[in-house]
């Protein structure tokens, strides 16, 4: 773990610089205050590092290889590795989260739990745990991300969670979050809110990358076995709220010779009016509960966000990702759908691999760049194709 005294670490007010902090309505202080009050003795315990590390090893099957490509290597001129959460029990980084949360939320006693998502990934991760530890399991999800993930939906249903639409605004990621805080707001002393992202109120965006933060661990010795040495010249990592990338990027964000690209969706393309590339749109402001840089029209407005895949259409970044993005720390790229979805086809044709459309979108930016023989890049695979079957077929040529 990151002492306290990097600058790229929450201080003692959850403050990335300028960026993160909690601004909530009252309803919600109390439960707010305990868990900042508690999380950190919660996850830093014997007793909670032990299970969380048993479940991790046992349940989801980690260490997550690390893989020298091939091919692809050998197309790009260059030693790329892809770390491989989208081989996790549920298919992606996300059970690394919610293992942990269900474990904090159970410290805490909490009976009923919460949760947003968009592609799908954090709700069945979410129903998984909560099957696992006999727990009540409320997941909101927008009406569009329903149809356009229905094998997610299913699984979730099947793990006997009840499967919440949001019909509001563009009826997708940023309408599921808005839902599960109104319901968080309603039900505040038995309710848990589970949050999938490095997104919210403090002390959400450092809880969950510390316990995404397991990536970047494991690739250290990763590395060191295969290629003598812990740092990677490049790490790239596709950023929708953005929580992939920071358990990608934790344990190398004071090391400045380590190249950060963080690959935010450009939908249709980055001024088409139908994007998500919010490092390039956005202003500073505040949004479900922290303050970043967000996607807003002239009065303040949250303007609705668009991408092909429904884990990046998201309007803003976690208050961590402002913070690299506003001191150049990373590097902030971007990928159009059709970029990301020649990534899909040609990771699967060169490698067999069929990654999550999230995913494609950190592989999309490699003919952009000037890569070298001897350069050690690492790609975040943070989740499987599955999900994405139906939207992959249909734009095949």
């Amino acid at each position: 773990m990151l002492e306290n005294k990097s600058k790229y670490q929450a201080d003692e007010h959850g403050y990335y610089g300028q960026f993160g902090g909690a601004f909530i309505p009252e309803l919600l202080y109390p439960n707010v205050k305990e868990l900042e009050d508690n999380y950190l003795k919660i996850i830093n315990s014997e007793e909670f590092q032990e299970e969380y590390k048993y479940l991790l090893k046992d349940y989801c099957g980690r260490p997550t290889p690390l893989y020298l490509t091939r091919r692809l290597s050998q197309k790009y001129g260059a030693h790329i590795y892809l770390k491989r959460e989208d081989l996790n029990h549920t298919g992606a980084h996300k059970v690394n989260n919610t293992i942990g949360q269900i474990l904090v939320a159970k410290k805490l006693g909490k009976k009923r739990i919460i949760a947003e998502t968009g592609a799908g990934q954090h709700g069945v991760a979410t129903a998984t745990v909560c099957a696992l530890m006999g727990l009540e399991c409320i997941v909101f999800m927008g009406e569009v991300d329903i149809k356009r993930q229905a094998p997610n939906v299913a699984r979730m249903k099947m793990l006997g969670a009840k499967v919440v639409p949001a019909t509001c605004g563009s009826k997708t990621l940023k309408d599921a979050t808005n839902e599960a805080i109104r319901d968080w707001i309603g039900n505040p002393e038995d309710t848990y809110y589970l949050i999938g992202s490095v997104v919210g109120p403090h002390p959400y965006p450092d809880m969950v990358a510390r316990l995404q933060a397991v990536i970047s661990e494991e690739m250290k010795w990763q590395l060191k076995e295969q290629t003598g040495k812990e740092n990677p010249d490049t790490i790239i990592a596709c950023v929708g709220g953005g929580s992939n990338a920071a358990g990608a990027f934790y344990h190398y964000l004071d090391d400045e010779d380590v190249e950060l690209i963080a690959v935010e969706a450009a939908g249709l393309g980055v001024h088409s009016g139908e994007s998500a590339a919010t490092s390039q749109l956005g202003e500073v402001g505040v949004l479900h509960g922290a303050k970043t840089i967000l996607m807003q029209d002239e009065f303040g407005q949250v303007v609705e966000p668009y991408s092909l895949s429904a884990g990046l259409d998201y309007p803003g970044v976690g208050p961590l990702h402002a913070f690299l993005f506003e001191s150049t720390r990373a590097k902030f790229m971007n990928a159009t759908d059709q970029e990301a979805l020649d990534a899909a086809y040609e990771l699967t044709k060169l490698e067999g691999i069929i990654p999550a459309l999230e995913s494609a979108h950190a592989l999309a930016v490699l003919p952009k760049m000037k890569l070298s023989k001897d350069q050690v890049v690492v790609v975040n695979l943070s989740g499987r194709g599955d999900k994405d079957l139906e939207t992959y077929i249909a734009n095949l040529k």
